[in-house]
């Protein structure tokens, strides 16, 4: 079963979607599942993870109801505040939500040392206990601490969206490859392919522009644990979906059938128990 591991949904609204931009206009409207389904169609991908794009649990709700109502949903990646004092209320109130996977909240906006409070560690410990896994946005400079997260968690699931976001429009790999490797050497911790064409040129990227992140990522964490995002429809302000997705898979030809498999749909499947 292939599956896009990392899509969002929302109804637009500026306040709460601030972060686009003028130079993001193009996605400053409604993207829900009827927009999505033929792009998925067309490229034989059978389901997606749908990902928080706001925090606050209206938005956990939005996703599970629209999971509700369309099958090929496969699971939502919600948020829930970690360093909360009610957070195992919060996943007692969840706990009958079957398609409720995992969480994540947006660290990027943070200062690398909001992952390492206490509160925050105790939070991911939480939810791993309770069969939920974490996904973390970052940059390049919180992976330093993020390995230092990961450390505290040994036991929890957790997957890193977008490459952390390499500085691919610069064309800089080699200190983010060496900030990387320590992390992917950790068997707990899986990696996005997602989120690359925003952190390259919009106009100008190519497939070949991409591969360099591509093949490291591949090298550091193997086809078993890594997997395909489109991170549509933010990815429409760099190129369609069709270019996202045939990127990833042109990338995974030369890879054994299974490898192929693993990248572009069981890793996912695995990661998040989809079914």
């Amino acid at each position: 079963m292939k599956i896009d591991s990392h899509q969002h949904f929302w109804e637009y609204d500026p306040k709460r979607h601030e972060w686009i931009d003028e130079s993001m206009k193009r996605i400053r409207r409604n993207f829900l599942p009827a927009d999505l389904k033929p792009l998925l169609d067309d490229a034989g991908v059978e389901g997606c993870v749908a990902v928080q794009a706001d925090e606050s649990l209206r938005e956990t709700d939005f996703l599970l109801d629209l999971a509700d109502q369309n099958p090929w949903i496969k699971g939502v990646v919600g948020w829930a505040d970690l360093g909360a004092d009610n957070l195992n209320e919060t996943l007692e109130n969840y706990s009958s939500k079957a398609f409720l996977k995992g969480f994540r909240e947006v660290l990027q906006g943070r200062d690398p040392e909001y992952m390492l409070r206490e509160e925050f560690i105790r939070g991911i410990q939480t939810i791993g206990k309770a069969g939920y896994t974490y996904d973390i946005l970052v940059f390049p400079h919180h992976l330093k601490a993020t390995l230092e997260l990961v450390k505290k968690c040994p036991e929890q699931a957790m997957v890193i969206d977008h490459l952390a976001k390499p500085y691919i429009k610069n064309g800089e790999w080699k200190d983010w490859k060496k900030d990387m490797s320590p992390i992917a050497e950790r068997e707990n911790i899986l990696c996005k392919i997602s989120g690359m064409v925003t952190e390259a040129d919009w106009a100008k990227w190519t497939p070949e522009t991409l591969l360099p992140y591509m093949e490291i990522t591949l090298e550091l964490f193997g086809p078993e644990r890594c997997m395909y995002g489109s991170d549509w429809p933010v990815c429409l302000v760099a190129g369609e979906y069709e270019q996202i997705f045939s990127t990833v898979a042109d990338f995974t030809s030369s890879l054994s059938d299974s490898e192929q498999k693993l990248i572009l749909g069981e890793t996912a499947t695995q990661f998040y128990n989809l079914h």
